[in-house]
């Protein structure tokens, strides 16, 4: 097979990236052929779609490449400060973009699973622990979200009292706490444990009702609720 030149705009027009989602839509182009048309442009001899395909292979993906601080996509050869907003942009706004189809209506969570369907792409590959509030209405909708605190979860770390804060004025009757565990491993510590019924305590008096804690791994989940460990509400 013949090598292409090393300028897209060298090629035929009918194989170049942009040329062919403007032609047959953007369902018609390769990742690496996505990634490339927001690169632009490649570096020397290297054209854009080489190195999108450079960048997939080398972080095992879109999600890797999503999950990876922008310190080590600019190691790649060809890939400056520009370069690497480019690529971390596009990624955030995809899952932005997401979040938003299911916030066209009012979402209501009836159970575990629809809470990580409605979370797990924002905190799933996160680098850090961060520790996520649903608040809710008395039928289950959502009315907010909000990380409220970062960093391993401890009972020095969580404040009852701003959660609490925050619920009161989000007006919300029920709360589900959700957490990520950067390890991938969606098992509760005892201090997840610990942090868990200390909230559960001091929600009682304000009849702020606690439905669950979910705690997000790599591609799975651990509900409080689902194990037993909180009561229905």
């Amino acid at each position: 097979m013949a090598e292409y030149p090393n300028r897209i705009t060298d090629w035929p027009e009918e194989e170049r990236p942009r040329e062919r989602l403007l032609r047959h839509g953007p369902d018609a182009l390769s990742e690496a052929e996505l990634l490339a048309i927001i690169l632009r442009v490649g570096a020397g001899k290297t054209t854009a779609v080489d190195l999108a395909r450079r960048l997939i292979s080398e972080f095992d993906g879109l999600r890797g490449l999503d999950a990876a601080p922008v310190a080590s996509i600019r190691q790649i050869k060809g890939m400056g400060d520009a370069k690497a907003c480019q690529v971390k942009a596009a990624l955030e706004l995809a899952k932005r973009f997401s979040q938003q189809k299911s916030n066209r209506q009012e979402v209501r969570v009836q159970n575990s699973g629809e809470v990580y369907h409605y979370l797990h792409l924002r905190l799933r590959d996160l680098s850090r622990e961060v520790f996520q509030v649903l608040f809710l209405t008395t039928r289950h909708d959502i009315v907010a979200d909000k990380i409220l605190f970062e960093g391993s979860l401890t009972e020095s770390v969580v404040s009852p009292r701003e959660i609490i804060t925050e619920a009161l004025h989000h007006a919300a009757a029920a709360l589900i706490l959700v957490h990520n565990h950067p390890s991938g491993d969606p098992h509760p510590s005892i201090e997840d444990k610990k942090v868990t019924d200390k909230i559960i305590q001091a929600c009682r008096p304000f009849d702020l009702a606690v439905l669950d804690h979910l705690i997000i791994g790599r591609d799975s989940y651990y509900s409080f609720a689902d194990q037993g460990l909180i009561a229905a509400g």
